[in-house]
């Protein structure tokens, strides 16, 4: 099991960037592909990124592509996501998630982890 707590989150205004951080704990953390959900008010949750244990393949929801950067520094057990060129349809509530592989943890159903989130807020 890992546990999982985003901080980072803050009110931005559009065009602006912020960085989520989520710091995890347990021994499954290196061997977990790690991701970004994100759930707005009256929406679905979706998938934003993902990054595999090692940090050497990436994978992007299109509304991210172009604008948001997962990485992860295992030596901090720490997964971040660089948010640029925010929009206000940016605006929710992200959570960070671990899975057993890049492709899995694309689908919530299949996350076997999760943070408890942090609030993003795009102002337009």
């Amino acid at each position: 099991q890992v546990q999982l707590a985003e901080s980072g989150g803050g009110l931005v205004q559009a065009g602006g960037s912020l960085r989520l951080s989520c710091a995890a704990s347990g021994r499954a953390y290196r061997r977990r592909a790690m991701g970004w959900f994100r759930q707005a008010p009256g929406k679905e949750r979706e998938f934003v990124a993902s990054i595999s244990w090692s940090g050497g393949s990436t994978s992007y929801a299109d509304s991210a592509k172009g604008r948001f950067t997962i990485s992860r520094d295992n030596a901090k057990n720490t997964v971040y996501l660089q948010m640029n060129s925010l929009k206000p349809e940016d605006t929710a509530v992200y959570r960070c998630a671990a899975g057993e592989s890049l492709l899995s943890v694309r689908r919530a159903r299949d996350v076997n982890d999760w943070g408890q989130g942090t609030q993003v807020t795009v102002s337009s």
